[in-house]
């Protein structure tokens, strides 16, 4: 049997406040009260402000968690000095140039930017992007007239796209006038997920030691359901991101679980990789859209500017051992059986102690543990906690319960096995996944010897279960074959 290993992983955030009002959230608030949407527009951060925000630069892998100490709550008053949007892996990108991907990515004509826009900002950049193809300028195009789009915008189901904040330069049209499912909102959303998951691939392919055409197989990780009214979440999002990335050889599908998707998507292509079906595989999850500002009530509360102003994505390159990148540990793979109950302890015994006992690991033998890892500058503000230091602090006292760290030494156990959250909330994005980079490159150079990824979901959001989900893996030291 071959070694799954993890060959690469890149973070990609695309930073998008003027499409904050069509988050979910914001979208169902303006509804009820038309001023909301000025609140918003006069909260909302430039792209240099998100660029210099130190979460950002973690999130990309230009600066490790445990830097983000060096900075007082909330990070939004801290700005980084010399921040580069580039990482080695990663990029944060202005919504300028991510309008020129989502138009690159739209295989049916439902984008049309203002000329003068495509010409004189998104072309301009995009020419300099080194992830950019001439296949992709031509089909970007040159945009149409500004009266072409205000023609189409009050023609029917359509929605205006904008740049620094009200200022027009598109519209999106819906794929079908009967069809609520192909409706210009939602397909946004799903075209949004597909042209952030785009640039995530082309990076990670771009970065590492794998080329498109090497990629076997795709896994969709994602939140959206893609699909029409018969088929309404029939799915594939990594096949139609694979073909923008050159994967010509590769096929693909999607693994669905919530924010726990990632997780399984792994375990998946761990599996495969394992038992010789294919040799590369590719973890890919674009952004949402919906989760745009879905807690901005919380940051204008505490006169902060609204940080869900930008959808995170990411892929993770998964193939045969190579001597030299981390493994994957198949055999310690922890799973939230449906018979394992809901309680915090009860989960984490699931996912942290039996797969580590399986393995004959304590919970102090793991160098870092990844949880989910939102941002508390988003949660904190609006009620919710600062959701790892709640699960660290979970798994610290279970390490108590097993008699493996002294009680005094419980507040110092996020410190030391664990990190600060720094991940844009979108749930599959958040979950354990954002710390892979940083983990490949950390026991590559020696700081640690593994690192435990915890994922969860909430499967009860979707009115089907009362049930939660759990995935967790370890990944260690390549050996070099010894």
């Amino acid at each position: 049997m071959a070694t799954p290993v993890i060959k690469g992983a890149s973070f990609v955030i695309t930073h998008t406040p003027s499409l904050v009002r069509y988050g979910s959230k914001p979208d169902r608030e303006i509804e009820k009260n038309q001023y909301i949407l000025e609140d918003i527009l006069a909260n909302l951060r430039s792209f240099e402000e998100a660029v210099a925000y130190p979460p950002n630069q973690v999130f990309i892998g230009n600066m490790r968690p445990e830097l983000l100490k060096d900075y007082e709550r909330p990070w939004t008053n801290a700005k980084l000095e010399n921040a580069n949007r580039f990482s080695p892996w990663g990029e944060i990108l202005p919504e300028e140039e991510f309008y020129g991907w989502l138009k690159i990515a739209d295989k049916y004509n439902l984008v049309f930017l203002e000329e003068n826009f495509v010409n004189d900002q998104v072309k301009a950049r995009l020419e300099k992007h080194p992830l950019i193809t001439a296949d992709d300028l031509n089909a970007l195009g040159k945009g149409v007239p500004i009266d072409d789009i205000q023609e189409k915008l009050t023609a029917g189901d359509a929605l205006p796209l904008y740049v620094n904040k009200n200022q027009l330069i598109g519209v999106f049209l819906a794929g079908h006038d009967e069809d609520k499912f192909l409706s210009a909102h939602i397909l946004l959303e799903n075209l949004c997920n597909k042209a952030s998951g785009v640039i995530a691939m082309r990076q990670a392919l771009h970065s590492f030691d794998v080329t498109p055409e090497q990629i076997d197989y795709v896994i969709g990780c994602d939140e959206e359901a893609v699909g029409d009214r018969y088929q309404r979440g029939g799915g594939n999002m990594a096949k139609s991101i694979a073909e923008h990335a050159g994967c010509i050889h590769a096929s693909g599908s999607d693994v669905k679980a919530f924010c726990c998707a990632p997780a399984h998507a792994v375990s998946v292509a761990a599996a495969f990789v394992q038992a010789d079906i294919y040799n590369e595989v590719l973890v890919i999850g674009g952004g949402c859209l919906a989760k745009l500002g879905m807690k901005f009530a919380g940051n204008l509360s505490k006169g902060m500017p609204i940080t869900e102003d930008q959808m995170g994505a990411i892929a993770i390159l998964i193939g045969k051992d190579d001597g030299k990148s981390p493994k994957i540990r198949t055999d310690s793979f922890g799973k939230h059986e449906i018979s394992a109950g809901s309680s915090a302890q009860a989960i984490y015994q699931s996912l942290v102690v039996k797969p580590l006992e399986r393995i004959g690991k304590k919970i102090t033998d793991i160098g870092k543990f990844a949880v989910e890892l939102h941002n508390p500058d988003v949660t904190e503000p609006n009620g919710n906690g600062n959701v790892p230091r709640g699960n660290y602090r979970t798994i610290g006292a279970m390490a108590v319960m097993r008699k493996e760290i002294e009680r005094s030494e419980l507040d110092s156990f996020e410190d030391k096995y664990g990190m600060l959250g720094f991940s844009p909330t979108q749930g599959h994005i958040a979950s354990a996944i954002p710390f892979i980079g940083h983990a490949r490159d950390m026991i590559m150079s020696g700081e640690i010897e593994n690192a435990m990824f915890v994922g969860k979901g909430s499967l009860f959001l979707g009115k089907m279960t009362a049930l939660s989900d759990g995935m967790s893996f370890v990944i260690e030291k390549n050996d070099g074959g010894k």
